[in-house]
């Protein structure tokens, strides 16, 4: 059985400067862990003169998390950096915090704060997005029902996916699950009962 869970929307980048050390966070949605490594090597590769790239990445196949200190303290950076994506309960995505020392130490509870921060800003620049399951769905109508029926998707939160038209109409679409019982008794109310859907498969999408 699928189910819904948050991720990040797309790759974003935030920058932060405290006490002269500059931060910048950066977040992309991935996959697989090997997706997360390449991001954390690519962003370690453009940063090549950083002080410290930190990372932390979780991902939902296999319950992975995973986070890097990358030299600074133990526990003042990767955990701060993981710990935001446990608190936004995002999952299949990688933050990696690239930091710049600027001469003034900040201390351990300041790493923390930091790196933290940084974590978020690149989080919530990247977008946090639901990803629910969905029936992918197809039904076959006369002209006559066929702007009806597109209403009906749209007005139970459907998305129309592909529409073809010849002697009938075939809609495909996109409805959240639990919602095909109530959406297939409004069909027949709205057809008398003429026209009916076929699910086809199951999906995971944005909603």
């Amino acid at each position: 059985m699928l189910k819904s869970y948050k991720t990040l929307g797309h790759y974003a980048a935030e920058e932060y400067v405290v006490k002269k050390s500059r931060f910048i966070g950066y977040a992309k949605p991935v996959k697989t862990e090997q997706e997360a490594l390449d991001f954390i090597n690519e962003i370690s590769k453009k940063h090549w003169d950083a002080t410290h790239n930190v990372y932390a990445y979780s991902l939902r196949e296999g319950g992975i998390k995973r986070f890097s200190d990358d030299g600074e303290p133990q526990g003042t950076a990767g955990m701060p950096v993981l710990n935001i994506l446990i608190q936004e309960e995002v999952t299949d995505c990688v933050v990696v915090v690239t930091r710049y020392f600027g001469g003034i130490l900040l201390g351990g509870g300041g790493l923390v704060r930091a790196y933290s921060h940084s974590a978020k800003i690149g989080v919530d620049a990247a977008e946090i997005i639901t990803i629910v399951p969905w029936f992918l769905c197809s039904v076959c109508c006369d002209y006559t029902f066929y702007g009806k029926i597109e209403t009906l998707i749209r007005d139970m939160g459907g998305v129309v996916d592909d529409t073809q038209f010849a002697e009938n109409v075939v809609v495909k679409f996109r409805i959240e699950q639990g919602q095909e019982n109530a959406f297939d008794k409004k069909l027949l109310d709205l057809t008398n009962g003429k026209v009916k859907f076929d699910i086809i498969e199951e999906l995971l999408a944005a909603k």
